[in-house]
């Protein structure tokens, strides 16, 4: 089937590694035009080089609110428009209610948060008709992850977020997604298995809790979002979508 995806153009942040990557190849591989985004120029230029002539690169920090015009600018001067945002940013630090900082939740809150719903705002201001806004968020949104009091807080907020913008922008044609991904093989679900004290353990006993009995790749996550930013997806908006193998169960 074709996406629809070629010579479209899409923003997506946190595009160096984890989810971002995975969608931003993913994009790619069906010939769209992306501008990353990532907070260290170099490895936002390595990953520009490595994923190719469609790909181009901006060192951006979703805090800093002047971040959402300058890569909406970047997008239209590199490739002469723009379809479409994927908002994807690093989990908040981990910790238990009582670990947390101020600190740690007002950065959390800067960058996960608020530079989410800018960056959102600033899109739905600049998308034609057929535009897509899209948020990666987590499977916390419907059930808290223990260890991750920060994440559990701010991504069901985003969830609403984008459901309200998606009831907004539907009569201009936007439409806004949201994917839920819960126990994909990254650095960061490594890392939190690790921190049980026993990684292979905390992986078994996951695997165990997910019909598929496995982690999801990159790849599989990175193709869920390629098809819902497509003009393919054009009749799904306001929709968060597990992305999970099965775990949350249920309708």
């Amino acid at each position: 089937m074709d996406l629809g995806l070629k010579d479209r153009v899409y923003v997506v942040t946190g595009a160096t590694r984890g989810l971002g990557r995975a969608s931003a190849e993913a994009l790619l591989a069906e010939g769209a035009k992306v501008l990353l985004t990532g907070r260290e120029a170099g490895p936002v230029a390595e990953a520009a080089a490595e994923l190719g002539p469609g790909a181009a690169g901006i060192a951006a920090d979703n805090a800093d609110p002047a971040t959402p015009e300058r890569l909406i600018a970047e997008a239209r001067s590199r490739f002469g428009g723009l379809d479409g945002v994927l908002i994807s940013v690093g989990g908040p630090a981990p910790g238990f209610a009582a670990d947390n900082t101020d600190e740690q939740w007002a950065a959390a809150f800067d960058t996960v948060f608020l530079g989410a719903v800018r960056l959102a705002r600033a899109a739905a201001d600049a998308l034609p008709e057929g535009g897509v806004i899209g948020f990666v968020l987590s499977g916390s949104v419907h059930e808290p992850i223990p260890g991750l009091t920060i994440s559990n807080g701010l991504r069901p907020g985003l969830a609403g977020f984008a459901k309200s913008l998606s009831n907004d922008l539907g009569p201009r044609g936007i439409r806004v997604i949201g994917l839920l991904p819960s126990r994909i093989d990254t650095d960061r679900v490594r890392s939190l298995d690790a921190l049980s004290g026993d990684a292979d353990a905390a992986r078994a006993a996951n695997e165990a809790q997910i019909p598929l009995r496995r982690y999801g790749t990159p790849e599989e996550f990175g193709r869920t979002a390629a098809f819902l930013l497509s003009p393919a997806a054009s009749y799904l908006t306001g929709v968060m979508l597990p992305v999970d193998g099965g775990a949350r169960g249920g309708f």
